[in-house]
Order: structure tokens, then C-alpha cells, then sequence
């Protein structure tokens, strides 16, 4: 038995959800259309809750794998809603399983310029970047469709980001983390690593440190053997006031290179801007056992003492 079918559009909804949850999608896409019919027919614009209404029958439809449907609503609602992450998420899920790599790669940079944090889309990104080296070669980058600048006012309305993303996240760092030892990866791959990385690097000269954080990521998917690319991904941590993600990247980087002395410098200031005083004095302590004149050091533990006092 389906529940029974209520006279609202937010009564629609809601059944549709417990539908989707109950895993009766056929069932859930009637209702969710019946609620956009509904909502249609009161003739008051509520483009939220129409747009919501598309992506929730969008995700119907990826489910039982109606790709196209579910790249129609998608569309539809980021015409109500632009930059909406839910429905860029389902339609990048359904231009990949439709092979049209390049449109899913638009539309997973799109949503990682809004939150570099999405775990689905940092892995998506990483899939598609292989399947388009493979099948468009090294230019591939000059072969795809432009990717829409996300303005401010979009990503502040993103800012609060769902906890299942940041779940997701930490699920994916542990499987990279306790697998990261057995990982061959092919000289071609190593060769990619090394580019993606180069292009990290002048991003940051740039003073752009998001995007970098991107490339960094891309190269790391593809060879995590280098100390130098957590290193420097902690560098955009930093910038970006993303203190914890520095003291993993930096730790990563130390596991590779105990004697990576960037690595240990950007984990002190990292402890610090966490008030992990005792953490960032170790760390400067190990750093000037190896380099006993480092000024920058010697000026950011006498900064941290300060600070104990």
C-alpha cells in the first residue's frame, strides 16, 4: 500500500518523499508530478518549491536509470533555481552514465565553484578528467564547453552545506587514506599527476587558491606518492582559513617525507590557528633540527610561545 495521496502540493511532497525513501520511485514520480501539476495550476510563482519538485523527480528517474528525463528536470529546475547543487549533482550522475563526459565535467567544476568540499563532486571530477584525457588526448581541456562563473551571491546561499556531503567526504579521505599504500599507478599516470600539479601551482601564484586546491586534488587521483602536491594543497588550506584540512594534508605529506620542512612550517601555523599551541611548538621543533637558521620558524615559535603565555 502507497501512502495515501494528500490535496497539497507540500502533502504531494511529502508522500513522494516517503515513496523515494521507500524505494517506489514510479511511485514517487507520479506524485511529484502531481504536485508540480497542482503548483502549475495555482498560477503563484514559487520557482523554489517548483525547482525542488524537478530535482526530487529528476533523482526518480536517475534511479531507474531514465537518464534523459532526469537531465530535463534537472535542466528545468536550474532555469528556476541557477546553480542549485542537488540538480547539477543528479544531471553530471546522468551525462556520465550517458557518456557525454564533457557535459558531466561542466557540471561537477560548476557545483566544486560553489563548494569545493562535495566529496561526489571532487570524485566525479577525477572520473571524468580520466575519461577525457583517454578519449580526447592532452588538449582535452580546450575541447570542452565553457563552465558557467558561479557569481558570490550563489555560493553564499550554498554556504551551509548538507551534512551528508561533509559525511561523504570524510568517508572518501579514509578509503584514499588506508588504501593509499597498496596504489600502483602507470607512468602515464604519474606523467598527469605531475601536470595537473604544475597547473596547481601557478594557480596559486595567481593568488587563486580554490581552483588550485582542484588541481591538486585531480593530480593526487591520479599518483599520491608525492609529498610536494599535499604540501602544497595544505598551502591553499591555509589561505582559505581551512585549518583542519591543512593538518591532514601537511600529515599526508609528512607520511611521504618526513623531512618535507614546508610540510611541517604550514602544520605549525596551522595548530596555531587552531590553538593547538603544544602540537605547533613540536612541529617547529622537529622543523629546526633539520634547518637550525630557519628565520620564518624561529619568528613563528617565538609567535606561539607568545601566545602559551
Amino acid at each position: 500500500m502507497g501512502p495515501k495521496l494528500a490535496d497539497s502540493v507540500d502533502g504531494l511532497r511529502a508522500a513522494g518523499n516517503q515513496s523515494f525513501r521507500n524505494g517506489q520511485f514510479a511511485e514517487a514520480t507520479v506524485l511529484y508530478s502531481r504536485a508540480l501539476r497542482m503548483l502549475q495550476a495555482q498560477g503563484c510563482s514559487n520557482p523554489e518549491e517548483e525547482s525542488i519538485l524537478f530535482s526530487n523527480r529528476a533523482a526518480c528517474h536517475l534511479k531507474d536509470g531514465n537518464c534523459r528525463d532526469c537531465i530535463k528536470d534537472c535542466t528545468s529546475a536550474l532555469a528556476l533555481m541557477p546553480f542549485s547543487m542537488k540538480p547539477l549533482l543528479r544531471r553530471a550522475s546522468a551525462y556520465e552514465a550517458l557518456e557525454k563526459y564533457p557535459l558531466a565535467y561542466v557540471d561537477y567544476r560548476t557545483v566544486l565553484q560553489i563548494d569545493d568540499r562535495v566529496a561526489s563532486a571532487l570524485d566525479g571530477i577525477s572520473r571524468m578528467t580520466r575519461a577525457l584525457m583517454d578519449s580526447l588526448g592532452p588538449e582535452w581541456r580546450l575541447k570542452l564547453p565553457a563552465v558557467p562563473l558561479v557569481p558570490v551571491t550563489a555560493q553564499k546561499r550554498w554556504d551551509s552545506v548538507p551534512l551528508e556531503y561533509h559525511k561523504e567526504k570524510a568517508k572518501r579521505k579514509f578509503r584514499e587514506t588506508t588504501t593509499s599504500k597498496g596504489r600502483v599507478s602507470s607512468a602515464g599516470d604519474v606523467e598527469r599527476a605531475r601536470v595537473l600539479k604544475e597547473e596547481g601551482n601557478e594557480l596559486v601564484k595567481k593568488g587563486n587558491h580554490k581552483k588550485a586546491i582542484e588541481k591538486y586534488s585531480e593530480s593526487l587521483s591520479f599518483s599520491d606518492m608525492e609529498s610536494a602536491t599535499y604540501s602544497n594543497r595544505a598551502l591553499c588550506h591555509l589561505a582559505l582559513k581551512q585549518y583542519k584540512e591543512a593538518v591532514r594534508d601537511c600529515t599526508e605529506a609528512l607520511r611521504r617525507d618526513g623531512k618535507n620542512v614546508k610540510a611541517l612550517y604550514r602544520r605549525a601555523q596551522a595548530y596555531k590557528a587552531l590553538k593547538d599551541y603544544k602540537s605547533s611548538l613540536a612541529d617547529i621543533s622537529s622543523l629546526l633540527q633539520l634547518e637550525p637558521r630557519n628565520g620564518p620558524a624561529r619568528r613563528l615559535q617565538q609567535e606561539v610561545k607568545q601566545s602559551l603565555n
